[in-house]
């Protein structure tokens, strides 16, 4: 079933969980209050292997979805060879557009760190393999992050610091190694002055707008459930911080989002 198509409006939600059991009873609603909202891609990222697998299945299904597939740090410690073989064979879909998310996670002590920078540069080298681009997860762990991604080459490649809460000098950082940074609901709250920051002094050119829905949900609906259609609440942000037009936040980014994952 197909609710609309890229061309329809401007925005891209460029990191949201449409595969989390948590739309299980609404999805089609979820999608459609999105498309009401003028979002018209949306990026549906994977962290394990039922997550992978279902990210798949609505790209398959949804012409306005794609997908990338990866392990998440946190989940380390239970990804096996035969898992990692299916993750290998998942990145060659045609409607799987990047390799994450994956990276380092200091904060929850769930796989130990070597671990998870093994699983780390697994997934960079199997970005590289297939050349498609990483959506990368860095919590507590930025400059450990930024270290692998150089050691390993990821600028051939590129990808998105997702939902990115570092410095702007940080920022500039993985911008030099073909990174974009992503922004999502903490952009909006009231104590986001480090996203704000990076929305202000970081260019248009170099940004994405996200949910990471159902979580971060934005100002002015904290504590509940978020959805895709809130990122038009990120994008509005930005385009407050920068003192540019909402219409030219929306269509820059959805071109840097279509440029990065190479969607036509």
């Amino acid at each position: 079933m197909i609710l609309f198509k890229i061309g329809d409006n401007v925005l891209f939600d460029t990191h949201v969980h449409l595969n989390d059991k948590k739309y299980a009873d609404d999805l089609l609603e979820v999608m459609e209050r999105a498309k009401n909202e003028g979002v018209t891609c949306m990026l549906v990222v994977g962290y394990d292997q039922r997550s992978n697998r279902r990210a798949i299945e609505l790209a398959e299904q949804y012409d306005f979805i794609y997908a990338a597939v990866g392990w998440h740090p946190v989940d380390s410690i239970y990804l096996t060879e035969e898992l990692f073989a299916e993750l290998v064979e998942q990145v060659k879909h045609p409607k799987v557009v990047a390799v994450g998310e994956c990276g380092l996670d200091y904060h929850w002590d769930t796989s130990p760190v070597d671990l998870q920078k093994e699983v780390f540069i697994r997934q960079i080298k199997l970005a590289h393999e297939v050349n498609k681009p990483l959506v990368i997860h860095t919590r507590e762990s930025i400059a450990d992050t930024l270290e692998i991604l150089k050691a390993h080459d990821a600028n051939v490649v590129g990808g998105v610091m997702h939902c990115y809460s570092g410095s702007v000098e940080m920022a500039r950082q993985f911008i030099d190694l073909n990174f974009k940074i992503s922004l999502g609901g903490p952009v909006t709250f009231t104590n986001g002055r480090r996203p704000q920051a990076v929305a202000t002094e970081i260019a248009l050119e170099d940004l994405l707008v996200e949910t990471d829905a159902p979580y971060l949900t934005p100002h002015p609906h904290r504590g509940t459930r978020n959805e895709p259609f809130y990122v038009s609440l990120v994008a509005k942000k930005i385009s407050e911080l920068k003192n540019l037009p909402y219409e030219t936040v929306c269509e820059q980014t959805t071109a840097n989002a279509c440029a990065l994952f190479k969607i036509k």
